[in-house]
């Protein structure tokens, strides 16, 4: 197995520079206004992340961090020998160090991610941990179609792996489009391991989202100030704030922006108008029971063949692989 096969640059062009004033138009014009959350995450919103993800209210990196040290082992067994791993919004990669100290002689890691800087400074870290594994970094909006680099010949089982619970932030029908696109990257043989965070008290989840040192507001106002540098429009970011609540009847977590005052913002020359207490919604995580999920890889031709949980039972990963003689078409 080669050592060395890829510059530690990510390969692909940064997709966030492609369709954000498009879509941040788009969002922004309709009669609710929200703002895709994929773009939170710039160099300073991966690294706002970052710092959520260490929180004391933010339960889902404990849970997921205790439910992989308790059984990234199972996990590695079912992926098999020489498996690849090609990791979906991989942002840091700490967490995906435990699948990896685990895994028996894996032909690759491909980590996957929006924010094309923040991916290749993770992959040279990953890199000098793991100097034997191909580290093969891809800058690529994983909700659109992009093609994997070329893999060692001797590479085994493909898994794509989709962690910290970013399948809530999709809904159902979308979710399932995703899980049916991962599907068809690996190949029939191919597997999935997908962590969902579970339903819980109301009080537990919005905790989560509204941390009392404001990282997630922080993190959520960024969103502003990239837009601000990057399509020259013109929010004043203190006339906004933060707001995230559970919707039990969707069944989900959503996080807006409130504007503070009538006001009128420019982007892209077209001149948008806010209303005092008129919010953005900029995220929406849901939150699935073990036979919500069961019924979501169903609709996408797939099939829970296990699931683990933490100790809490709050968190869990999914494997997930195609019914016997199934296909992954459909819409």
């Amino acid at each position: 197995m080669k050592t060395t096969t890829a510059p530690l640059t990510a390969t692909g062009r940064s997709p966030a520079a492609d369709g954000f004033l498009r879509d941040v138009l788009h969002g922004l014009r309709r009669r609710r206004k929200r703002l895709p959350c994929k773009y939170f995450y710039d160099a300073a919103g991966s690294a706002l992340f970052d710092r959520i993800c260490d929180l004391d209210e933010y339960y889902l990196t404990r849970c997921e961090l205790d439910l992989l040290r308790r059984h990234a082992a199972e996990m590695a067994e079912a992926a098999g020998r020489g498996a690849v791993l090609i990791e979906y919004g991989s942002g840091s990669s700490l967490k995906t160090r435990l699948l990896l100290d685990q895994l028996r002689e894996p032909a690759a890691y491909v980590p996957v991610d929006i924010s094309g800087e923040h991916l290749s400074r993770s992959a040279a870290r990953l890199r000098r941990r793991y100097p034997a594994l191909p580290v093969l970094p891809v800058a690529a909006d994983f909700t659109q179609p992009f093609e994997l680099p070329p893999l060692p010949p001797a590479a085994g089982r493909s898994v794509v792996l989709f962690s910290g619970s970013t399948i809530g932030n999709f809904r159902p029908a979308e979710a399932a489009r995703l899980l049916r696109q991962m599907a068809r990257l690996c190949g029939p043989d191919g597997a999935l391991l997908v962590a969902a965070d579970l339903k819980k008290d109301r009080a537990v989840l919005e905790a989560a989202y509204n941390d009392r040192l404001g990282v997630t507001a922080a993190f959520n106002l960024n969103l502003l100030t990239r837009m601000n540098h990057e399509l020259h429009t013109d929010f004043v970011v203190d006339r906004f704030r933060h707001h995230a609540f559970y919707n039990a009847r969707r069944g989900r977590m959503e996080m807006h922006l409130v504007s503070l005052a009538d006001q009128t913002v420019h982007v892209g020359g077209a001149a948008l108008s806010f209303a005092r207490g008129e919010t953005i919604r900029t995220e929406f995580s849901y939150k699935y029971s073990p036979r919500d999920f069961a019924e979501l890889a169903e609709r996408a031709g797939l099939k829970v063949e296990r699931m683990w949980t933490d100790e809490k039972q709050w968190f869990s990963a999914q494997w997930l692989t195609l019914h016997s003689g199934g296909r992954t078409g459909g819409k």
